[in-house]
């Protein structure tokens, strides 16, 4: 999950398949973490576990509104898409052969998050890091 604001990547969960728990889990740590929530919007793709009631229901009880991606229309998507693009360029082209178990793969994309969040600079940010530009603005 990636705040629009800030650029920060707020919450995530790594699964080898696309699933109810990890969707639930990503969700639930975002809830946890950012507790100020009210009015907020979630933006996804149509993949099923977006439209599954669970995670349709938290967010209508935690006063989230659902904004769903048209079927077939990737520009809905573009910011995470960008996201999920920075990060293979970044952190994988090049080192595939470096990983040589899931859960190598899975320290290295969550040691790129943490940098991506705490020091990478983004012009769009006044050239800060996400986490510097939401001390900032807060």
């Amino acid at each position: 999950m990636k705040d629009l604001c800030t650029g920060e990547i707020i919450s995530y969960s790594i699964s080898p398949s696309p699933n109810m728990e990890m969707v639930m889990g990503m969700l639930n740590a975002a809830l946890l973490e950012h507790p100020d929530h009210d009015g907020l919007m979630i933006h996804s793709d149509q993949g099923f576990q977006y439209q599954h009631r669970a995670f349709v229901n938290c967010l209508r009880e935690n006063g989230i509104v659902q904004s769903m991606s048209r079927k077939g229309n990737c520009l809905d998507n573009g910011k995470m898409e960008t996201f999920f693009s920075t990060l293979k360029r970044e952190m994988y082209y090049g080192h595939e052969k470096e990983f040589r178990t899931r859960e190598q793969l899975k320290a290295a994309i969550e040691e790129y998050i943490d940098y991506y969040n705490r020091e990478r600079i983004q012009k769009k940010l006044g050239y800060l890091s996400p986490l510097i530009f939401r001390e900032k603005i807060a």
